[in-house]
């Protein structure tokens, strides 16, 4: 088989590539429709046309109304928005709940309300990745102001019981967010069926460009800006708007509307495929994280005796990422793995393997050959002493 010129692309969690129906709506409004949402004059209303367009578009995915719809500019600042923002409009709650497997843009809000005499509980998870119910509910308390829990994980896709958790801790008076940076656009995702009260949308994990996103805020939340300026947003998020690039997110959010189901179907099959490929020729290869609750595109693994990062490496026809970070030099196991109860030794041999629209059959087949002969190769050297 032919391998590609480029290198196989299954790092679509870091970010994925733009839907050629996101690039085209979006040429015009970086030519000729370049008004300020704010003006008045024909340049403004066309653009503030597109904007509404786009806002009813990201509605619709989510099951919400174009009024409960916000545009940020990523979702570290949709979540900054969301937990800072209840913290602020309930300043007398002064507790939090969330996970140790939650995103810095999640995990650095809570330490920063820490320091301002905030208290945070922070959930484990099972040897699955998963929180359990029942510690949730059981960490509610009744100066307990929000829950905030990522849907889906970024590392290892797994999802979390956002629903059950939900139902229980609203009818409890208390607030929920949910991050669903990497789950929206690969699933269908309903605010309705999830229960939640705020929700972060990341246009780059779904095919719209980096820079843009959006919180979904349920009509009557308490919330606060964090930002201050004029009165963009509803007042909620002060900046003038980035049109072309919420153009593309209402675009990418009408595609994955019409096309979510299906595409979520295909995307697992050849997920799996590329599991039992990787399975039949690495003995002892072990999935990190829940087998089925995943998101459908993702793939986290331990390779044995090796490490991820010289795996990939030694890889270099398969563009991947690990669950693990390197500070000064020296490679540290994932945080989100060894939460799991995964040996921290052998949690170096973690790599995610994260598929998406543009993944193909042929994809998956050369992806794998090349990661098993790359793990034979290392394994052998490693053994006779030369890692």
């Amino acid at each position: 088989m032919t391998l590609p010129s480029e290198p196989i692309y299954l790092d679509h969690n870091a970010t994925a590539p733009l839907l050629p129906e996101v690039v085209d709506a979006m040429v015009p409004y970086l030519r000729e429709h370049f008004g300020n949402p704010s003006s008045a004059h024909v340049y403004g209303r066309r653009a503030r046309e597109a904007v509404d367009r786009a806002r009813a578009q990201v509605a619709a995915l989510l099951g919400a109304t174009a009024e409960e719809i916000f545009f940020v500019a990523h979702g570290t600042e949709a979540n900054n928005l969301a937990i800072r923002g209840v913290a602020a409009a309930l300043p007398d709650k002064r507790h939090l709940v969330t996970s140790v497997i939650e995103h810095p843009a999640t995990t650095e809000p809570c330490h920063e309300l820490e320091k301002h005499g905030w208290r945070v509980t922070w959930l484990p998870v099972d040897a699955e990745g998963r929180v359990r119910v029942s510690d949730a509910l059981a960490a509610l308390r009744g100066d307990t102001a929000l829950v905030t829990l990522m849907h889906a994980n970024n590392e290892t896709g797994v999802l979390q019981p956002i629903a059950e958790i939900a139902r229980e801790a609203r009818a409890r008076g208390v607030l929920v967010h949910t991050d669903a940076a990497q789950s929206v656009g690969k699933l269908p995702v309903s605010v309705e069926a999830l229960g939640v009260d705020l929700l972060t949308v990341v246009g780059h994990k779904f095919g719209a460009p980096k820079g843009v996103g959006a919180l979904y805020v349920r009509r009557g939340t308490p919330l606060r800006p964090v930002l201050l300026g004029a009165g963009h947003e509803r007042g909620l998020r002060p900046g003038t708007e980035n049109v072309a690039s919420i153009v593309g997110l209402g675009v990418a959010c009408e595609v994955a509307l019409r096309t979510v189901a299906q595409e979520e179907a295909r995307v697992r099959g050849l997920r799996d495929e590329l599991w039992e490929r990787l399975r039949a020729r690495v003995p002892v290869l072990a999935l990190n994280g829940h087998p089925e609750e995943r998101l459908p595109n993702t793939l986290n693994v331990r390779f044995p005796g090796v490490s991820g990062s010289a795996l990939l490496a030694a890889v270099p026809e398969v563009a991947a990422s690990t669950g693990s970070a390197c500070h000064a030099g020296e490679e540290s196991a994932s945080s989100i793995i060894t939460a799991m109860g995964v040996d921290p030794l052998a949690a170096l041999g973690s790599v995610r393997l994260s598929l998406g629209r543009t993944t193909t059959h042929a994809d998956v087949v050369l992806a794998a050959d090349a990661l098993a002969a790359a793990w034979t190769r290392l394994a052998k050297g490693a053994q006779a002493g030369h890692p």
